[in-house]
């Protein structure tokens, strides 16, 4: 690969704190709250994870790009994070059966990134001093004219994102001539859920985040699924009453990241923005049910409020985050739902918890029986 020379750029951070690095060749400004993610590789189902949407993603791991990217290992129908910051952005790529580069795949949506930035002093940072917003620039803009914009940006904190991912119209997934029919509340459904669920002999039917229960009940479901997605969980009040319909239908429930989040407020247990969030593809769990360890993939910036729950009569814990205590799962007591913080469905991995799509499909078939 011949030298060439790339443009100096910035990482601006919302305290007035700069990280200097260099353009990958795509100029222009992005805004964002900034995040980490630890995970070692999965970077292509990273940037396509509709729950990253508005963040700008600082990569932990050394070098970004090395083997391209594939069609398959997309979880949705585009990229969804808001910018890229990275220590080695790799333009070449070495997996044979690989689609294209990186850079390639950027470019095709004018996605801004920055490398050679001392990420390791970025994510000590960040871990310091939370989660907050940033605006990457490539294209030279003064840097008190980027303060000015980035004061404009608005919080995470109290931010409905779900509608700006959520499928426009509802479509089918899987054999239709499937056993079991799942209807799927989409707040920014990642594929692979989907994918899951059709390899246990569902048939699913994803409606957009403000469909109504009677939409989603005339497909006569077996059971429902709220899904992932970006964003605060508290303004999707009109979530949260679906939610509160369904529930009360007494068919199984299955809730994901948001769609856990968003079966606590319906019932009246509360969420909070975490300091930084838990985002990567190595977080450790504990079920306090079986009282076994998992490995999981973890992606998200707010959690239920852990003394409320175990408050709450008609709620248990089932999983805990064994680095900060913070509840990773819940089901209730006298109804079949559940719901995890983390993705069982983690592609390329782990698969320590796949088993909650069995426990699902399970409880729907004793419904049905």
């Amino acid at each position: 690969m011949k030298y060439s020379n790339r443009n100096q750029a910035i990482l601006l951070l919302n305290d007035g704190t700069v990280f200097y690095g260099k353009s990958i060749g795509i100029e222009g400004k992005t805004f964002g709250e900034v995040c980490f993610n630890t995970g070692m590789t999965g970077y292509q189902e990273i940037f396509t994870d509709p729950s990253y949407y508005g963040q700008i993603m600082v990569a932990t791991n050394a070098h970004i790009g090395n083997y391209g990217v594939h069609a398959d290992e997309t979880d949705s129908d585009s990229i969804k994070i808001a910018g890229l910051v990275c220590k080695n952005f790799s333009f070449n790529y070495s997996r044979p059966d690989a689609e294209g580069s990186l850079l390639e795949y950027f470019e095709k949506v004018n996605l801004v990134a920055i490398s050679d930035v001392d990420t390791r002093a970025l994510v000590a940072y960040i871990r310091d001093n939370g989660a907050q917003n940033a605006v990457i620039c490539t294209d030279g803009t003064p840097l008190e004219e980027l303060k000015k914009q980035l004061s404009e940006v608005p919080n995470m904190k109290g931010l409905e994102l779900a509608s700006a991912v959520s499928t426009k119209e509802p479509y089918f997934f899987g054999d239709e001539n499937a056993t079991y029919k799942v209807a799927a509340l989409d707040l920014g459904i990642k594929t692979n859920i989907l994918r899951c669920l059709a390899e246990r002999d569902c048939y699913i039917k994803v409606y957009p985040y403000n469909a109504t229960f009677e939409e989603l009940k005339a497909f006569n479901p077996d059971g429902y699924f709220l899904s992932n997605g970006p964003g605060d969980p508290e303004p999707l009040t009109g979530v949260q009453e679906v939610a509160r319909q369904i529930i009360a239908t007494d068919k199984p429930v299955f809730g994901i990241c948001l769609g856990h989040q968003t079966l606590a407020l319906a019932n009246g247990i509360s969420t909070y923005k975490m300091f930084n969030g838990h985002r990567g593809i190595n977080h450790p769990v504990m079920n306090v049910i079986t009282n076994r360890g998992e490995i999981t993939s973890q992606n998200h910036g707010f959690a239920v409020v852990r003394e409320e729950l175990e408050k709450h009569p008609d709620f248990e814990i089932t999983h805990l985050h064994l680095n900060d205590g913070t509840v990773a799962g819940m089901r209730m007591k006298s109804k079949s739902v559940f719901s995890v913080q983390y993705h069982p469905e983690a592609s390329p991995g782990p698969h320590d918890a796949r088993y909650l799509f069995d426990d699902f499909v399970a409880n729907i078939k004793a419904a049905k029986n």
